[in-house]
Order: C-alpha cells, then sequence, then structure tokens
C-alpha cells in the first residue's frame, strides 16, 4: 500500500493549488483521510480530515482557504489551498487509515512521501 502525493510546486501570494493523494495497492477499504503540513523548522501539524462519507474538519487556521474533498472512487484526497500566504510554505502530507483486507478490522495509518509547496514572489 502507497499514497502517492502530487500537485505541489511555486505559486505566487494570493495564488492557488490543488494537491492530490492517491492510495494505491489492494485494500478493502479506505477510511479517515487528512492533510499535514510541516513548516520549515516546525512540526508537522494537521490541517483537515475527512471520512469515507465525506464528513470534512479543517483547523481554525486555515479554515475558508483550505478544503478538504475526496473521491472514493479514485480512492483520491485532494486538498484544495487558496488565498496563499508564504507562511504556507512548507511540505505537505497525506495520510490514510486503511483497512487492508476484509478478514481483519484491524487499521493501519499510511503516509503519503510530502509534497512541496512553495509560496513566495
Amino acid at each position: 500500500v502507497q499514497l502517492q502525493a502530487s500537485g505541489g510546486g511555486l505559486v505566487q501570494p494570493g495564488g492557488s493549488l490543488r494537491l492530490s493523494c492517491t492510495v494505491l495497492g489492494n485494500i478493502f477499504s479506505i477510511n479517515d483521510m487528512g492533510w499535514y503540513r510541516q513548516a520549515p523548522g516546525k512540526q508537522r501539524e494537521l490541517l483537515g480530515t475527512i471520512t469515507s462519507g465525506a464528513l470534512s474538519k479543517m483547523v481554525d487556521s486555515v479554515k475558508g482557504r483550505f478544503t478538504i474533498s475526496r473521491d472514493n472512487a479514485k480512492s483520491t484526497v485532494y486538498l484544495r489551498l487558496k488565498s496563499l500566504k508564504p507562511e504556507d510554505t512548507g511540505v505537505y502530507y497525506c495520510n490514510a487509515r486503511i483497512q487492508v483486507v476484509a478478514s481483519s478490522s484491524v487499521e493501519n495509518e499510511y503516509w503519503g512521501q510530502g509534497t512541496l509547496v512553495t509560496v513566495s514572489s
């Protein structure tokens, strides 16, 4: 099982990006998914989560600017970023709790490799 993240890049302040993260591999179900960010010199922080039923929550610091969504048919979670600021610069990581096989209800947590977002003029 792998999570493949993409969509990062260099963007000017005020710009927008959409990040994607796709689950690859044979699995039974994908439960909660989320996005995190690690800014330079800081700890990784949670940005938002979304359930398999598309109930989403964003942390207050990005609410209104960032939106999480998912397409279950594509095993993909998205993060829409708008009105970007220089302080949004960092590596963005996706996360998923996955039930790999139907015979076991155990969920394993997986992380994507990270995609770099740089907000600069």
